[in-house]
């Protein structure tokens, strides 16, 4: 493990649930801090700014700055300058989507667009589906920042904005184009602002289905923790494994030091 320059990390379950700090989490932080070890926050939460997660991060006691995040939101705004430059936008979402989009020089239009995005909404409701739908089959190209089927909470597993985007795809017939993990668009993102490939960088995660298994398809080494999402026992038959698996990063960090 001594040979990785920079870290991906995942947020909610490896670094926080819900309110509340995870075990290790802001000892990991400091460690890649005092080794000058380089490192990005990456989530698909589309709902925050980077500075709204950057303050959480901060308020729990995790030192970040705006810079070291980056959200599905803001992956899908620039993959739209990539692919057309400056465009019209329709979305569904909150303010990280909204500002994501306004800050990379996008339009947002109710009428005629070039793209609709949807994110997570928690005022979704039946007339923001229904144009979000007639545009896609107008012809607008249809973007979802990430497929999560549902994201835990206090209250236990809730419907994830993938939930939302399968009533798009179910009602018009067209699948999105999804841009966070487990896809390869964010995590092309993420080793670019980084300057790091994808053999010299770690992802640092909870989930399998995401964070993990974005870190595998992208050829990255992995770690996985059990502090959110996923249970080694539950993937133990999975083809595909974390390079690492560790309870927590407590435990991670404590068997770096015994080895190096």
């Amino acid at each position: 493990m001594s040979q990785y320059e920079a870290y991906l990390i995942d947020l909610d379950g490896t670094m926080y649930r819900g309110e509340k700090r995870v075990e290790g989490a802001s000892e990991f932080v400091n460690y890649l801090e005092t080794n000058q070890l380089p490192f990005m926050f990456l989530t698909n939460n589309s709902s925050k700014t980077a500075v709204q997660v950057a303050d959480k991060l901060n308020d729990l006691g995790i030192a970040a700055r705006n810079d070291q995040i980056m959200t599905s939101s803001m992956a899908a705004a620039i993959y739209i300058s990539r692919q057309q430059g400056p465009s019209k936008v329709h979305i569904i979402g909150e303010q990280g989507l909204v500002d994501a989009m306004v800050q990379e020089g996008h339009e947002l239009v109710d009428d005629h667009p070039d793209f609709v995005i949807i994110g997570i909404d928690h005022n979704i409701n039946y007339e923001k589906l229904t144009k979000a739908c007639l545009h896609v089959r107008n012809g607008a190209s249809f973007i979802s920042t990430n497929g999560d089927r549902s994201i835990p909470t206090e209250r236990g597993m809730v419907p994830g904005n993938g939930a939302l985007t399968s009533v798009i795809s179910v009602s018009t017939g067209i699948e999105p184009i999804f841009i966070g993990k487990p896809e390869s668009i964010i995590m092309e993102q993420a080793l670019a602002r980084l300057g790091y490939n994808e053999m010299q960088v770690l992802m640092v995660g909870d989930n399998y289905n995401t964070d993990i298994l974005a870190g595998i398809n992208a050829g990255m080494d992995t770690l996985m923790v059990e502090t959110g999402v996923s249970s080694f026992q539950e993937i133990e038959n999975y083809q595909k494994q974390p390079t690492y698996k560790y309870k927590n990063l407590i435990e991670w960090m404590n068997d770096k030091k015994q080895k190096w």
